[in-house]
């Protein structure tokens, strides 16, 4: 019998129609599907990393083959049907996948017989690339999870759509696990679109080089994700100053502002870290240096920090200003992000200015260059990478071109080698654990030391409670640094009561994040003048815990001291995400699958294995109801009561109580940390 298959190198392929396939196993438990038009498929490496061989079967049997990797199995039918509309055979192959006990994971969406619908339909533009939807038949009953960072307080996927795109506060890494049990990656950076229907399940890039996914199958939640990040790439291990907290405003306009602010910590007896120079401390926009006026021994600064056991974290922002000094260099050498039409300008925040445009190498190593030379040589060992969606003064995605190809075509990369431009680097430098704060992340960002963080949101209850779903999604799509501008980036007051409780709120929040970390644009603002009397950005109003009043302090000094006491169990949580492949901050699900109520509950949320969070997202509200996942037992970390798992609970929150509980008995020092009757009580 003749068959439409071929083995390659371990590999299914199947051409008709004009169409190339190509099913092979890409690490454990996992396969790779490509198709192209009139080729063969490319070996792109976006996201995906070179896997050694597995012991993977391909068996072709006529009209049928299959791929058999571990728990998952591919099998591709094809069949080609007379059709009379066109008058000449047409070439089908549809593709399904089971898992170990031949259960349906998923299928293509089948043609619908009249329908003649296409599941893997790649048009071809006039004259070159692609436009590739792949459609899936859906399961109205699954769940799904992951998508990275969106602003909204949804957890199950089911039934949203998503903009395949970066924007400020919007981080789109493709990666979904569903409650069936497996996990699909979308490998194509291209700005698109994904669905998530009750009738199917539709990824669609509008201008690529072939359709390009990974799918994996797992029997638990733990299992996708230690197979996704097996091949997109592991975090580091985080240092050990990424386990303390980490104090910023916008901003520290000056070096004696910046280290008093260290002084008093020290003197209050405050834990502390990390301590930020946010942007503009440099002269223009691209130069990537201290300005002089304002920061006159930057050395000096830093060696005495280092002496208060606090690292300086410095802004770095890609946009190069046409007066910066590095303008005529890097626009002459084609480093710079092209317009594709009319003026170049492509944002104008304090000057109008350019993109670095870090798909090439060589812009990169530029970056990396000046960055050493002017922060590295200092002692400066963090870098706050801003703006990496990039911040386009406007979101005209098909406007720009890259080193790479079109921003539709490729733009979804530019966070992740915005982070490797400095991982590379630092790494090359001798710098042996990197972590760096950026504004965006796509798959694979984690293995560069990325720590995303949730960009400028506003100062409300309702964005609070989105953060704790956007850290649980960045979690399960790999990114498993994930932290937040305690007490949100605008409008907050520090002279107003309602905003002083939303702080107090977001802080017990922030003290649960896989980093602590305080920032914001606060009221009232700082006017900043030079020795010349011209203007400067100003700075935001304070932001120090005591910034927030007698009555606020002491709550949120406990809880900075209850970080410090987290530290050793911090530092293992990080352990298993860097051995792993396990997020610190988790959906109820990822721990107790078994439970069916812990897919749904979107407001509580795991720091690690053994500490369950459940934030108070409610202006006002002094008690709130808690889930505890059957399957274990749990202690109230403030009162030291017990409860079986798989209740509701209804538990006091006054407003210096943040429920926790701790499972299974683990952590006992940590029992009585969060009663505010221990410390005085409150209110």
């Amino acid at each position: 019998m003749t068959t439409p298959f071929t083995e390659r190198a371990g590999a299914l392929v199947w051409r008709g129609g004009g169409e190339t396939l190509v099913v092979e196993a890409w690490g454990e438990h996992s396969l790779r599907v490509r198709a192209t038009i009139q080729g063969e498929v490319r070996d792109t490496d976006h996201a995906l990393l070179p896997q050694p061989g597995t012991a993977a079967t391909v068996s072709i049997d006529g009209h049928t083959a299959t791929v058999t990797n571990g728990r998952i199995r591919a099998v591709a039918t094809a069949w080609t049907g007379d059709e009379h509309v066109v008058g000449y055979p047409v070439h089908h192959c549809h593709l399904a996948f089971y898992n170990e006990r031949g259960e349906l994971l998923l299928e293509e969406l089948d043609a619908g017989g009249s329908l003649r619908l296409r599941a893997r339909d790649l048009q071809t533009h006039l004259g070159g690339d692609l436009a590739v939807t792949a459609a899936f038949a859906a399961d109205p009953d699954e769940k799904l999870y992951g998508m990275g960072q969106y602003q909204q307080d949804i957890l199950d996927l089911k039934g949203c759509t998503f903009e395949l795109a970066h924007r400020n506060s919007q981080a789109s890494v493709p990666f979904v696990l569903s409650s069936r049990g497996y996990g699909f990656l979308w490998h194509n950076p291209a700005v698109g679109s994904a669905t998530f229907g009750r009738n199917r399940t539709e990824w669609r890039a509008p201008v690529t080089d072939q359709l390009d996914y990974w799918v994996t199958a797992g029997n638990t939640p733990a299992e996708i994700s230690a197979a996704y990040t097996a091949v997109t790439g592991r975090v580091p291990m985080m240092p050990e100053y990424g386990l303390g907290f980490w104090q910023s405003k916008l901003r520290y306009w000056n070096q004696e502002q910046l280290l008093e602010v260290v002084r008093e910590h020290r003197r209050r007896g405050l834990p502390l870290d990390v301590v930020v120079a946010d942007f503009f401390h440099w002269p223009h926009l691209g130069d990537f240096r201290f300005d002089e006026e304002f920061w006159p021994d930057p050395a000096a600064m830093v060696a005495e920090l280092r002496e208060h056991g606090v690292e300086l974290m410095v802004s770095v922002w890609p946009q190069i200003s046409l007066e910066s000094e590095n303008y005529d260099h890097l626009a002459a050498n084609n480093l710079l992000v092209r317009t594709e039409r009319g003026i170049g300008v492509q944002m104008a925040f304090e000057a109008p200015s350019m993109f670095l445009d870090v798909t090439n190498p060589e812009a990169r190593e530029r970056l990396w260059e000046l960055c050493r030379r002017n922060y590295a040589e200092l002692g400066i060992r963090l870098f706050w990478l801003d703006e990496a969606e990039p911040e386009y003064g406007a979101y005209d995605f098909d406007h720009y071109r890259y080193h790479l190809g079109p921003n539709v075509k490729i733009g979804n990369l530019y966070p992740q080698l915005y982070s490797r431009a400095f991982y590379e680097g630092q790494r090359a430098a001798g710098q042996e654990e990197v972590v760096n704060l950026v504004r965006c992340a796509w798959a694979g960002s984690q293995r560069y030391g990325a720590l995303a963080w949730s960009g400028d949101i506003s100062s409300t209850f309702a964005d609070l409670r989105r953060q704790i779903t956007a850290g649980i999604h960045m979690g399960v799509a790999g990114i498993a640094w994930f932290t937040t501008d305690i007490g949100g980036f605008h409008d907050g007051d520090v002279r107003d009561e309602e905003f002083r409780e939303l702080f107090v709120r977001w802080f017990q929040f922030g003290t649960f994040c896989p980093v602590m970390r305080l920032h914001g644009d606060r009221l009232p603002y700082e006017e900043v003048t030079a020795a010349d009397g011209s203007r400067r950005l100003r700075s935001g109003g304070p932001n120090e815990l005591w910034s927030y009043g007698e009555e606020v302090y002491p709550i949120l000094e406990r809880y900075v001291h209850l970080r410090e006491a987290l530290r050793p169990y911090t530092r293992e949580v990080m352990a298993i995400a860097h051995r792993e492949g396990q997020p610190v901050m988790r959906g109820l699900f990822h721990d107790f699958p078994a439970d069916p109520v812990a897919w749904d509950v979107a407001d509580q949320f795991l720091f690690g294995p053994d500490v369950l969070v459940a934030p108070v997202v409610t202006a006002g509200a002094r008690s709130r109801e808690v889930y505890l996942p059957a399957g274990a037992r749990w202690v109230d970390a403030a009162t030291g009561e017990e409860h079986d798992g798989g209740r509701w609970l209804t538990v006091a929150a006054p407003l210096d109580v943040v429920p926790v509980f701790l499972r299974d008995g683990t952590l006992p020092h940590l029992v009585g940390s969060t009663a505010g009757a221990r410390y005085g009580g409150g209110s």
